[in-house]
Order: C-alpha cells, then sequence, then structure tokens
C-alpha cells in the first residue's frame, strides 16, 4: 500500500486531516507494508504515526484584557454602545414572566376576570410595573382585594 493511503485511512482513523498525519522517517517502509486499517491502528498505537498538534489562539491577550476590565478599565463611554437601560443587569424577560405568573394565578382563583386579567396583561407587556410587588399594589388601588397573606404568596412565586 502506498504512504498516501496509509496517511488518509489514519486521517479517518483520527478524526483529522491527511496534512495533519505525520508518519516518522524510520516508518516509511512499514508504511508501505501496511495493507489494512487495523495495520494503520497498531502503527498509531506505537507511535510511528502521528497527528501534529492542534493550533490554538493565544490566550495571553484575551487574559490581559479581562484583567484589565476587572480593574474597571475599557468602560468608558468610548466602548459603550447601548443605552444605559439596555446595559443593565435587570432581565425584562425576567420580571415580566413572573409578573405574568402572578396574573395567571390570581385568573386561577377568579381573583381577577377575564377582562382585568387582559388589561394588566397589556400593562405588564408595555413595562408598566417594575416588580410583582407594584403589580399587586396597583391592583388592590384599582379595587381587586386581595388580602395581605395572598399578595405575601405571590411576591414569592
Amino acid at each position: 500500500m502506498s504512504v498516501k493511503l496509509t496517511r488518509r485511512i489514519a486521517a479517518r482513523i483520527m478524526k483529522r486531516g491527511e496534512t495533519k498525519v505525520l508518519i516518522k522517517k524510520d516508518a516509511v517502509a512499514d508504511a508501505q507494508k501496511a495493507i489494512t486499517a487495523d495495520d494503520v491502528r497498531d502503527m498509531i498505537k506505537s507511535g510511528k504515526i502521528y497527528v501534529r498538534k492542534e493550533k490554538r489562539n493565544a490566550s495571553l491577550r484575551s487574559s490581559i484584557v479581562s484583567m484589565k476590565k476587572a480593574q474597571g478599565r475599557r468602560r468608558g463611554p468610548g466602548r459603550r454602545k447601548g443605552s444605559a437601560k439596555s446595559r443593565s443587569s435587570v432581565d425584562y424577560k425576567k420580571s415580566v414572566r413572573g409578573q405574568r405568573r402572578v396574573l395567571k394565578k390570581l385568573k386561577a382563583d377568579n381573583t381577577i376576570d377575564n377582562q382585568m386579567y387582559k388589561k394588566f396583561y397589556r400593562l405588564v407587556k408595555g413595562g408598566t410595573f417594575k416588580s410583582k410587588g407594584s403589580l399587586i399594589s396597583q391592583m388592590q388601588n384599582n379595587g381587586i382585594s386581595i388580602n395581605e397573606e395572598t399578595a405575601k404568596q405571590l411576591r414569592h412565586i
């Protein structure tokens, strides 16, 4: 068998490109004699056929940048894209999902009817309420009777 074929089989076995597979100079004769994939596997195990190390990006630059950012550098106005609100850590989805859970629970308990549910659902979607607590207090101001015990439970859904 030719050395090219041996390299191709080795590349398939080792799951790397043919150009990355190397054969030691003293093992070229053995590589030509290798007939089956099992012969090539034996040569790989013995170290006569090996693969070039995978190139990786040097992480020095990135580690320096992350260290500088930890110190508070590289965070000036020239680096920022987006408003302060968009860069803040408060997640819109997280707060909205919590408020929607409160609405769903109140609707299931028949505390609010479908009309009120829809009204408050739209307000939640619009970002009117900052938290579940503000939603509950607004509902109480609108005349929906939610006792303190229930309100306390709803804050922790």
